[in-house]
């Protein structure tokens, strides 16, 4: 997928401006994890629910600059339904594609918006990605869901 820089940018600005999922949750049957950079204001709360093996539904809340905020809802609408072997393919096709590595650029889809992103903000792109893997590892440890 192909997208010129003015569709890269509508994009990424309708994302930050009308995030998917941007809303919080108290139920306990999601995984809570908190993800930050310290070297900006990015700061979110990442819930994410598993049933029988799939994402059944992820939502963000919190305070982050447009790239972390639009990575973070585009994200969540690639990942919403599919398995967790579905999801950590996605998420290391995105790492690969944000490092600038071999990747599987039709998995992507509107996620490629982030293709050659500058490097000070490779951070800020990945920092939902980090959030949602420290999910899966602690879903996959079996750790308990209260106190997160």
């Amino acid at each position: 997928m192909d997208i010129d820089s003015n569709l890269r940018r509508e994009i990424i600005l309708d994302n930050y401006q009308n995030p998917y999922k941007k809303e919080k949750t108290n139920d306990s049957s999601y995984v809570k994890v908190n993800s930050n950079n310290e070297s900006c204001i990015d700061n979110l709360d990442f819930f994410v629910k598993v049933e029988d093996g799939k994402l059944v539904d992820i939502c963000f809340d919190g305070e982050a600059c447009a790239i972390s905020t639009s990575a973070s809802s585009i994200l969540i609408r690639s990942l919403i339904g599919k398995s967790i072997e579905e999801v950590k393919n996605i998420l290391e096709n995105y790492k690969r594609m944000i490092n600038e590595e071999e990747y599987d650029k039709e998995l992507l889809g509107e996620l490629n918006v982030y293709f050659g992103i500058q490097p000070n903000r490779k951070n800020c792109a990945l920092l939902p990605s980090k959030a949602i893997n420290e999910i899966l590892r602690r879903v996959s440890d079996g750790e308990d869901n209260q106190n997160r």
